[in-house]
């Protein structure tokens, strides 16, 4: 099933995706998108044939959790989501645009808006909400123009290249949502 937006189609990951994703995710040692995308984690790199196995293994998985971002037919990222904890339906939504190219143009934020309405209409669930640091600032405002609010701000927690930055939760809760489709 796609998601069309005006601007960008969300459809879930294809066997010919792989190539494109394995060239964002580790084609470079050090992508510039990893630097915003918690930064202070560890990237692991798989080679071609570790991740097109894991991938195809779990396809699946993917196909729920992991839509492409595509503009005009390019992969320029991918949406997901994850249970922080599926018995209380406390569901994280998720965006990287890999391709710098396409930051600052307001595709992630139509990316996680389609993203968004896709979850609280499919999912049985009372809230949406995201997880970031206060270096991903472009984050922080995308989630905010879909409607999000701050929730969380745990000061000086992740330590990245000799600074201190706040971890920094952000949510929206169904009747949010609601009243924002309806204008």
């Amino acid at each position: 099933m796609k998601i069309n937006g005006q601007r960008v189609t969300l459809r879930k990951i294809e066997e010919r995706d792989l190539p494109t994703l394995w060239d964002y995710l580790y084609g470079d040692p050090s992508p510039e998108w990893k630097k915003w995308d918690a930064p202070y984690f560890d990237h692991k790199r798989l080679t071609r044939d570790e991740y097109y196995e894991s991938s195809i293994k779990n396809k699946s998985r993917s196909d729920e959790f992991q839509r492409i971002i595509e503009v005009n037919g390019k992969t320029i990222g991918t949406v997901g989501y994850y249970w922080e904890f599926e018995p209380t339906r406390w569901l994280e939504a998720g965006i990287v645009i890999y391709n710098p190219s396409y930051w600052n143009g307001g595709y992630g934020t139509e990316a996680l808006s389609k993203w968004v309405d896709h979850l609280f209409e499919t999912k049985e669930i009372g809230r949406v909400g995201i997880t970031t640091w206060s270096g991903n600032e472009r984050m922080m405002k995308a989630a905010e123009k879909i409607g999000m609010k701050l929730e969380g701000r745990m000061r000086k927690c992740r330590y990245y290249n000799g600074v201190y930055y706040d971890s920094i939760r952000m949510g929206m809760i169904r009747e949010e949502w609601e009243e924002i489709r309806s204008l």
